[in-house]
């Protein structure tokens, strides 16, 4: 892995070269499928995204890829065999029995039954050991991005918080089968990233970092809970873009440039977004996109994943936009006919769905708003840093 660093900077225009070899992983099962009328993923996502970057000229068919379909086989690589069977049996009956339900966490109100439950995360898992893959060849690309990807909170043998299969943990995996010795795992989502560090809290190859809403389910991921190779920065309610910038500056930065990491992988979760219900942060599309930014200029291979996000006009703007920035992409500020018809057709169950203001309409970014950081933000971000 080290020549591919070196690849990168004894190559002319190293950094063009880098950003122009770009893959999106998509998929159309995103387009039919949904955990049911009222789940929280009612909504399209990957779907928005692909469409709105198509309108806006973004993706063209040679930076696209169709998902393949993790197998059993390699799901196995962290999944218990038992519970990867129970999915499948899930999937197929649309019922188990009542003791396997509560064992494994299947059929529950956040990861119910539904048409596509083995299907659609099995397609995200397996998205993510692919993009894996392609980074390891010298010659593929670069940045791969994933929306569908970023089910952080998937266990070995159950599912949990919306997540069947952990696809962060199943991409991490591969890197290291593949020789990978130094991951840094960046965690944007609202809620903690438990399962991917849980999975590796003893694996000094990977270090884990997650900015996080405090008291959010699962409701760990505590300031105090930090490691050599473990960063945890939870936040409080009406977190925002400068204070996030200040993390970034102050401990994501220099953490990243610590572990000295080969691979970087990010889980750009969009539910931190002051429009999204299911958070209490108020970051704009633009805080998050300056984080994989900052990222990008790090990171010598970098995989973007998505995760939470169910507001979406919130969501889709946002990773449309993430896709944008990794390509070099001027963000319009007025967007044409066409994108504006892939939000137009658009609709939310949510109050807020009734009556949308127009900018989630009309153009991708959010208003920028400056405001005061707050004293407790800095203290967390002293707490952090305080023995590395």
């Amino acid at each position: 892995m080290d020549a591919l660093r070196a690849d990168r900077s004894t190559a002319p225009n190293s950094l063009g070269a880098a950003v122009g070899r770009t893959l999106f992983i998509g998929g159309e099962i995103y387009r039919v499928s949904s955990y049911g009328a009222k789940h929280p993923l009612a909504i399209p996502r990957v779907s928005t995204v692909m469409d709105l970057s198509r309108a806006l000229g973004w993706l063209p068919d040679d930076r696209y890829l169709e998902s393949p379909v993790a197998t059993p086989a390699q799901l196995a690589r962290f999944h218990a065999p038992d519970y990867i069977a129970a999915v499948q049996a899930g999937e197929r009956e649309q019922a188990l029995p009542d003791d396997v339900r509560k064992r494994f966490g299947l059929g529950e109100l956040g990861n119910p039954f539904f048409r596509e439950m083995f299907r659609r995360p099995a397609t995200a898992a397996g998205a993510s050991i692919k993009a894996a893959e392609l980074l390891l060849d010298p010659g593929g690309p670069r940045i791969v991005h994933s929306p569908a990807g970023g089910t952080h909170h998937g266990r070995p043998d159950r599912a949990s918080g919306f997540c069947y299969f952990n696809d962060p943990v199943l991409g991490i995996l591969r890197l290291l089968d593949g020789g990978v010795t130094r991951v840094f795992y960046a965690d944007f989502d609202a809620h903690h990233g438990d399962g991917v560090e849980d999975a590796f809290v003893d694996d000094d190859r990977v270090f884990t970092l997650s900015i996080h809403e405090t008291g959010r389910w699962p409701r760990s991921g505590a300031l105090d809970a930090q490691g050599r190779s473990i960063c945890n920065l939870p936040v409080p309610p009406g977190f925002h873009d400068d204070e996030l910038a200040l993390l970034l500056d102050e401990v994501v930065l220099p953490c990243l440039t610590a572990s000295a990491p080969e691979m970087v992988v990010v889980q750009c979760g969009s539910d931190g977004l002051a429009a999204d219900p299911l958070s209490r942060l108020a970051l704009s599309n633009n805080g998050l996109w300056r984080a994989v930014r900052l990222m990008r200029r790090e990171a010598d291979r970098l995989l973007v994943l998505g995760g939470g996000g169910y507001n979406p006009w919130t969501v889709g703007r946002c990773w449309a936009g993430v896709w944008g920035l990794l390509n070099d992409h001027d963000m319009p500020s007025e967007l044409p006919g066409a994108a504006r018809a892939v939000l137009e057709g658009l609709s939310w169950r949510r109050s807020a769905g009734r009556n949308p203001p127009a900018h989630w309409f009309n153009t991708l970014a959010d208003p920028v708003e400056a405001q005061p950081i707050r004293g407790e933000i800095r203290e967390i971000a002293a707490v952090a840093m305080a023995d590395r």
